[in-house]
């Protein structure tokens, strides 16, 4: 363990925090509390964690439809998370955007979208506007394995190779891309070796090993500060629950298979990793998830309190063209 104390204490609170979230959301949903749709993040939050570790406050980040870890870890709060799923106008869209168009600019977090891929080349144009002004910051998006099949991602890594840059393109490879197992859509699985095709760094590393992830991203975000351009970070992980709530994710998926990668949970993996090395007792890391737990409780009570979006503010935001 090559991390200090501190440091991986922080990455275990930032991973312990996603999963409870994403624990009381999938409750209060099917409690028919949140509308919409919503994907859950559980059992990948070593990803977020590590990548959104690496990044300063003016640092960005472009997500997925699976986008509340991304969030959380980047920075917004889990009251304003909360509140936009409950639609309320105190949430970070101000109850407009949901589950899948999550935004807090403020923080760097510059949105989350229900269409796969759409991060890649917006985070490449971030990327573009960093380097015009000449500054050292950093753009990252997540996406899935799926999205490594769409053309947006060849166009966007492409443009940001070519340009160098500062852009972290990191590629959550959970296997399935809804229903689609990945074995079955690509030859060759391992999506960093794409890179070499387009003249950037490719790193593959186990996306349930924060450390590793944390590792990786920071390299990453050094060579784009340093104006060395892009990389490519595959993590392969696995969402434990199905691919949104509603879905088993037990028809197109072996039994034997979620509960192996339920095994090799993020959180358990770095727990025990921190007992074994007598970082910490087990009354440190009780202290931690009472700590959460009232974090999310109180997200929970904001939300339930917070009130509705006023509908004579319905047509604010909304853009029409003039002819």
């Amino acid at each position: 363990m090559g991390l200090d104390k501190e440091t991986l204490l922080r990455l275990y609170r930032k991973m312990l925090e996603i999963r409870r979230f994403e624990e009381a959301a999938g409750d209060f949903y099917q409690q028919g509390l949140i509308p919409g749709f919503i994907h859950l993040y559980i059992g990948e939050e070593a990803v977020a964690a590590g990548v959104c570790a690496q990044l300063r406050d003016d640092d960005v980040v472009l997500s997925s439809h699976r986008g509340h870890g991304h969030a959380l870890a980047k920075g917004v709060s889990a009251r304003q998370v909360m509140a936009e799923l409950w639609g309320r106008a105190t949430g970070c869209s101000h109850g407009r955007g949901g589950s899948m168009h999550l935004f807090a600019p403020e923080v760097g977090f510059l949105g989350s979208s229900g269409i796969v891929g759409a991060g890649i080349p917006l985070a490449a144009g971030a990327g573009y506007t960093f380097k015009m002004l000449k500054t050292d910051r950093v753009a990252v998006a997540f996406f899935g394995d799926g999205a490594s099949n769409n053309g947006a991602f060849h166009e966007g890594i492409n443009l940001a190779s070519v340009w160098q840059l500062p852009v972290v393109f990191v590629c959550e490879n959970n296997m399935y891309a809804t229903q689609m197992p990945f074995a079955k859509a690509t030859v060759n699985q391992n999506v960093y070796e794409r890179a070499a095709g387009y003249g950037l760094p490719g790193v593959g590393v186990d996306g349930n090993d924060v450390e590793a992830v944390y590792g990786a991203a920071g390299e990453a975000v050094r060579r784009a500060r340093d104006g060395q351009g892009p990389t490519l970070i595959e993590c392969k992980t696995y969402r434990t629950v199905g691919h949104y709530v509603g879905d088993p994710g037990t028809g197109y998926r072996p039994k034997e298979e979620i509960e192996a990668w339920k095994a090799r949970s993020p959180i358990e993996i770095l727990k025990a990793r921190l007992l074994a090395a007598g970082m910490v007792g087990e009354q440190e890391l009780q202290r931690i998830e009472n700590e959460v737990q009232a974090l999310i409780a109180d997200a929970v009570e904001f939300s339930r309190n917070s009130p509705w979006p006023d509908p004579a503010g319905a047509m604010a935001h909304v853009y029409e063209s003039v002819r």
